[in-house]
This record gives structure tokens, sequence and C-alpha cells, in this order.
């Protein structure tokens, strides 16, 4: 059982707060307590505190440990940087280790080190690290970012709905699902997922609204009237003196702006997904450290960026759903000082999120024309490699992505050997009746479409946004 006069202590002593925020202590206790719990907290909030002080309050006698999911690697190395920096005995283990360091902290784990250990759900899929947390006694699962684990979730991601095997691997431990967004339906998903009845995991909602968040949306037609918007809002004298980020949903956008921006005299940094890791980390840094003040970034850039003043957030380009607006415009003002965050709104953005949408969402006749042809021609396949097979799979696009989303379902259905070669042409199982039912893909087309027409009623909206956006996610949340 929970000792609250401990729980302060471990919050004074570690963290440097004399009180809790709003729900904190009940959802602390009520883990402690060995019960399971989903958490939908503002971002910002502290929502971590809810496993770490958990993991700091247990017994440390070499076998408890806190398991943390977490979905990107960033993000982990920085929460454990956070807690190594305060005392707390906290690791990572992730693909950005290499081999030698690996297999010290494994040896590490195994032997008792450690109260709270982060991983991605990707790192079961290792024999070798199974072996060793079968040796620890997981007091405690905290999914992270636990959208991710949900197909009706604005990011999920496959590996994720491993969660219910993976708790089932670890014996069936307290579990504690924790984001900032997810609709009823979501969360229902996420319960399924996770393979815990809905009546025996409390939800603890604590709302969406921030206050210190001005949400505004001005319509505009074109880069220019953008880049205008732009500059004036980064001359704005009322949120002058702290960071901004600017989202694209194009790598290509975000180029061509940051090239008319540089060429004005506006300083800045660009973060995307085709630089290379250790020029992100390079932008990540100095972004935190306050070396540069503003960051031009598709939606790669966001998840960890636990940085207080950012006191201009804007969305350049339409974001995909009220679900991914919501998790980046709650990057800004964790400091809790008034910030603004504006959506430059162009209803031709709207096509982009469009074919974003038919990009992730191949029917049944893509899925089965992919495995005729992993299974006809493999060795083709593996010879040529993932351009030669998309060329020949469809038409319309080369820049088509369809062909990397229906690798990550088949992996994630145990159809393939991975998601990425070699092992995606490695043909495990037949192809499950869920890839032949087009029906059923359709309906999550048709629930992407309905996020996207969401986006487009907030940009209507009149009266009150963040009215808007209480009615959307809350719905029934008793559940």
């Amino acid at each position: 059982m929970s000792d609250p006069k401990l729980i302060q202590e471990v919050l004074a002593r570690h963290f440097g707060y004399s009180s809790f925020r709003p729900s904190q202590q009940a959802v602390i206790e009520h883990v402690l307590a060995g019960k399971h719990a989903m958490v939908v907290m503002p971002t910002g909030m502290g929502k971590s505190l809810c496993y770490q002080i958990p993991a700091l309050t247990m017994p440390a006698d070499g076998h408890n440990i806190v398991l943390v999911l977490s979905p990107l690697v960033a993000l982990m190395h920085d929460q454990v940087s956070d807690l190594r920096s305060r005392g707390i005995d906290a690791a990572y283990i992730n693909s950005s280790l290499d081999r030698q360091t690996r297999e010290t902290r494994y040896n590490e784990v195994a032997s008792g080190k450690y109260r709270l250990l982060y991983v991605t759900p990707e790192r079961f899929r290792k024999e070798d690290f199974r072996r060793i947390i079968a040796k620890r006694d997981v007091m405690l699962l905290a999914i992270d970012e636990a959208h991710c684990v949900s197909q009706w979730g604005h990011d999920f991601r496959p590996d994720y709905s491993r969660v219910g095997e993976i708790r089932e691997q670890l014996g069936f431990p307290t579990t504690i699902a924790l984001t900032a967004t997810a609709t009823e339906e979501c969360r229902l998903d996420i319960y399924a997922q996770l393979g815990i009845p809905a009546d025996q995991i409390q939800l603890f909602y604590q709302g969406i609204d921030r206050p210190n968040l001005r949400l505004d949306v001005e319509h505009v037609m074109g880069d220019q009237e953008k880049l205008d918007a732009i500059k004036r809002l980064l001359h704005d004298d009322v949120y002058r003196g702290g960071s901004v980020v600017i989202y694209f949903s194009l790598i290509k956008t975000l180029t061509r702006f940051s090239d008319v921006l540089l060429s004005q005299g506006v300083d800045h940094e660009c973060y995307h997904g085709d630089l290379s890791s250790q020029k992100r980390r390079h932008v990540h840094n100095r972004f935190l450290s306050g070396e540069t003040d503003v960051v031009l970034a598709t939606n790669a850039f966001g998840m960890g960026i636990d940085k207080a003043n950012i006191r201009v957030l804007i969305h350049a380009e339409t974001p995909g759903s009220i679900e991914s607006y919501y998790q980046e415009v709650g990057r800004a003002g964790r400091d809790h000082q008034p910030s603004r965050c504006v959506w430059l709104y162009d209803q031709s953005d709207l096509m982009t999120q469009m074919q974003f949408i038919e990009w992730s969402n191949p029917d049944s006749d893509f899925y089965g024309r992919l495995l005729t042809m992993l299974v006809e021609h493999n060795e083709s396949c593996r010879s040529f490699g993932i351009d030669w097979m998309n060329e020949r799979l469809q038409r319309v696009s080369r820049h088509d992505h369809r062909i990397a989303t229906a690798f990550a379902m088949l992996d994630r259905a145990g159809v393939i050997a991975g998601p990425h070669p070699p092992h995606c042409f490695e043909v495990l199982t037949p192809i499950p009746e869920h890839f032949r039912n087009q029906e059923a893909l359709a309906e999550k087309k048709r629930r992407d479409q309905q996020r996207l027409y969401a986006m487009v009623q907030f940009a209507g909206e009149e009266n009150d946004r963040k009215a808007f956006l209480q009615h959307y996610f809350e719905g029934d949340a008793k559940h």
C-alpha cells in the first residue's frame, strides 16, 4: 500500500515541488495499490511523475523495476538524462546504443541495477532482452504516449499494438497508460489492446484545457500570405522573449519557406526526417539550450521537446487531425505563461492531408498484389528492393507510400518477419482475413477522413475553440 507522507517526501526531495497538481497523487496511490490506470492529462501537466514516483517509493531490493514503453529514442534520452540529473537510478535501452554499451546495460539490469528502465516496444522482439527482463519483477508497466497503441489514435505505431503480448510476457503487471490526446473511442481501443477490461482500469481524466494558450486560426491563401503572417507573428510584442516552433506537413514546403526566411534575415534551424540523426540531435540540443529560438519542423519534432518557454507555435500547413493539432500546440507555454498558437489555414492544404490518408490506408487489392509479389517473385524482390516493387504495385505516383504502410501492418500481424529489408521479404504466414476485408479497411479510412473533417469544422468555429476541443475529446469521460 502507498504511504502519502513518503510520496510527498519523494516529490520534494527529487523534484523540488511542495505539492502535487490535480489527480497526480490519486493516480500514484492507485497504481501503488496494484490497480490499473488510464491517465489523460494535458501536455506539460506532469504525467511522467505518475510512474516515476512509484518507482522511487517501492522497495529497492534489486528485483523491483518500473518498465516504461516509450515511442521515441529522443524522448526517452531526454527523460532519462533529467532523472539522472536528479540522482534517480534510471536508464534506457534502445537502438542508439552500440553493442558493447547495450550488453553492459543488459548485465546491469539482470544484476538488479536501475529502478526505472525505458525501452521501445520493438525491444521485445529481441530474445536476449526478454531473457534479462524476466530476471526482474516489473511492479509497474507504464505505456507512455498511449494513443500510439490504438488504430483509432492519430499516431498509431504497429509495435505498440503488441502491448497485450508484452504484458503477458511480463506476467500481467499493474499497468498505467498515459496520453494527452485520446477520444472515448481511442481509450476503449487502448483497453482492448492492453487486454484489460474497461471495468478493471480506472480513468483519470484531467481534461485538456490549457488556460494560458491562445488558439487562433487565420485564413490565408498561398505562400506569400503565410510568410507575411509568420514574420508578423515572430515580432508580436505580447509574445516575444521566448522560442518559436513552426510546423509543416511537407519537407519540400518547409525547405522552400526556410530559403525565403533566410534570405530575409530570419535566423532559424530546420528539423525533419531527411536530416541525419546527428543533425537532428544537434538542432534538438541547440533549441533546448536556447542557442536557437526558431525552428521550422515537421511533426518529427515534438515528442521530448520539454521546453518551458515556447511563446509562439505556428501551423503553416494543416494538421491531419484534432489529436495531432492538440498534441503539437500542447508544447507551447509549459511555463504556464501566455503563449499563442496560430494555424494558418489554406484550404488547398487539405489535399496534402487527403493524400496522406490514401497512403496510410492500402485497400485489399493492394495487400493482395503485394503478397502475391512477395511469394511468387521473392528472389526479384530481394534483389531489386522496395523501390522496384513499388513501381510495379502502383503507377500513380512514385511518391506513393502505401507499401511502407502495408509492410508495417503485415509485420504487426506476423505475416512477414519485419517491416524493413531484408526481413520484410520473408513471408511467415498466409495473409489474415482482415487484409482481405475491404469493408473493414474502408472503415479505417473513413475514420481518418472524419478526423480531417473535424479540422475543417475547427477552422470554421467562430465561438469558443477550446470548447470545441473539449467536446471532441471528452465524449463520455467515464470510460
